[in-house]
Formats: C-alpha cells, structure tokens, sequence
C-alpha cells in the first residue's frame, strides 16, 4: 500500500491542533441533546450562521486531469490500525426518515445514474491532492427512498471501528456530495474506502467518510457521543 497511513490516534491529535481554528463551527453542535438557556440559544445561533454559509448551488471549482495527483501519491489513512476490509455480504443500508427503506449492493448503485467530481482535497493536517472519483449523487439516492420532510440530519455509518458522523441534510444533497465506488477510472482502493466513500467536495476532506455500510436520516443530532469528530476536536461544519 503506497501513501501515508495515519491511526486514530494522528486523526484526534490533528483535530486537537485545530481546534482554535474552528471552535465557532464546533459550538454549534457539542452535545447530542439540545441545550437550555444561554448556551442552548448559542448553539442556535451558530448553527443558523453555520447554515447561511452554506450555499446548495455554490460548487468548488472542477479541476483538468492535468491537475490529479500522480498515481500512488495520494495519502491513505484509516481510523483503525489497519486497512479495514468488507464484510461478508457487503450492501449499504439507508433508512430512519424514509418513505421507502432500501439496501443497494455496489452494482445497484452503479446502476444509477453515474457521476464524476474532480476537486482538490484539503485535509485538516496541511497536504492537499487530487482524484476523480465515480459514483452516484447521493441526492439521486434520497429520490429512491423519499426523505420525510421532517429530516433534518443524515448520520454516515462505518464498518471501520463503527465510527460515524451526523451532517445537515442540506450539505448531503449538495449535487458534489456523491458515494464513490470508483477512483480515478478505476475500481474504489482499498485502502481509499472500499468498496463505498462519500465524498463532499465543498467541505475538508475528514468529512468524506470511507467504509460506508449505512445512512440513517434522522431528525435529530447524533454525533457519535466520545467517539464523535466534534468531541474530539473537529468542526461540524467544515466548509472551503
């Protein structure tokens, strides 16, 4: 496996090191519950900031090919010690908020209308590269199921350590917010995420979770309790 290959251990000291910086995004959303009085009020009023930079038709500029990052230089890292591999049987589930629950193989979602991005990744950590990645818009999978206009919230739901991370539904259905099942032209790496990722090209690249096995819409916050990228350091939102 070529590329640096980083642990949990570098991820939480790396959002550690961040933290000043995006302490106002981090305000918004640092427990699962609401909060009450003043500082349930600030959580509010971040989080309406937070959602006014947010533009669903704003795009990051598409690179040229010219532009990709030369094969085998583009950096893996991993939440778990190892490279984490596919269950048995893999499929990726989607529910909570649905009208139609449904679970879709990796030749299902390649039988859905295919898309591509090319934007540079910008990791918390200083590096940026960059890829094309194949997949489907994940907007084109919240058509399939019928999102409840209650949902507020999707939760990304890993096989690696059964880490995931909770977004606005807004930043989900981003037309640059696509599952990936492919990386440069090529079948999705391992070490990348396979067999499915999600990549956000508007936000930093620890938002762009490998190891997909589920997403659940929800109505409500979750973000994962202590193993949660904000109680460790990050920002929930994570806008370029």
């Amino acid at each position: 496996m070529s590329g640096k290959l980083f642990t949990r251990r570098d991820l939480l000291v790396a959002g550690a090191r961040t933290a000043g910086l995006v302490a106002l995004g981090s305000l918004a959303c640092d427990s699962q519950r609401p909060r009450q009085g003043f500082l349930g009020l600030m959580e509010r009023v971040n989080e309406r900031f937070e959602r006014g930079l947010f533009g669903p038709d704003r795009l990051a500029p598409e690179l040229p090919q010219a532009d990709e990052t030369p094969e085998g230089e583009f950096p893996s890292y991993h939440i778990s010690p190892e490279v984490p591999v596919a269950p048995a049987g893999w499929a990726l589930s989607v529910r909570g908020l649905v009208e139609r629950p449904i679970t879709l193989s990796v030749q299902d979602l390649q039988r859905l209308p295919r898309t591509s991005t090319r934007v540079r990744h910008h990791c918390v950590e200083g590096w940026s590269a960059v890829a094309s990645w194949q997949g489907v818009r994940l907007s084109e999978v919240a058509r399939l199921v019928r999102v409840d206009p209650r949902a507020r919230y999707v939760e990304f739901r890993s096989f690696d350590s059964g880490y995931w991370s909770s977004w606005d539904l807004e930043s989900a259905l981003h037309p640059q917010t696509i599952l990936a099942y492919g990386m440069n032209g090529r079948e999705l790496p391992v070490a990348h995420g396979a067999p499915l990722r999600v990549r956000v090209e508007t936000q930093l690249g620890y938002k762009s979770m490998k190891y997909l096995r589920g997403l659940v819409v929800t109505s409500e916050f979750d973000d994962n309790g202590p193993y949660g990228m904000i109680q460790n350091g990050y920002s929930w939102y994570a806008g370029i």
